[in-house]
């Protein structure tokens, strides 16, 4: 299995088992700490090979460099079925609005499948 995309954008959608991505993004200017995003889509692209194919479990979590969580995880299950190809793909689609960030510095997104460390994501947090 292999990440192809992990990114956070304006907004994203999926129609059709095609992605739409408006607006990535890794840094956020804000005035002043603390600060409020308004509005934040997280989308990621997952490759399965033939032998990955069924039921897996996911987590995306945050972490800032000292541990701390900004959002509560969010998980779920995906079930990857072949369509008659060697490989599939799922795609993991949030949105969040109201995103608090207590601080400038760094938030990492993780994900995780089957409880395994995939790769994760930065968003920078600066004050401008």
């Amino acid at each position: 299995m292999k990440t192809e995309l992990f990114t956070l954008c304006d907004f994203a959608q999926e129609s059709g088992g095609k992605l739409t991505i408006v607006g990535t993004f890794d840094t956020i200017i804000a005035r002043e700490f603390p600060c409020v995003h308004s509005h934040l889509s997280i989308v990621i692209r997952i490759r399965y090979d033939l032998w990955e194919f069924g039921r897996h479990s996911f987590r995306i979590e945050t972490r800032d460099l000292n541990g701390d969580m900004s959002i509560e995880p969010v998980s779920g299950h995906i079930e990857v079925k072949g369509v008659g190809n060697a490989s599939a793909v799922s795609h993991l689609v949030f949105s969040i609005s109201n995103l608090q960030f207590k601080s400038s510095g760094v938030v990492n997104f993780v994900l995780y499948i089957d409880d395994k460390e995939m790769t994760s994501t930065p968003l920078y947090l600066r004050r401008g």
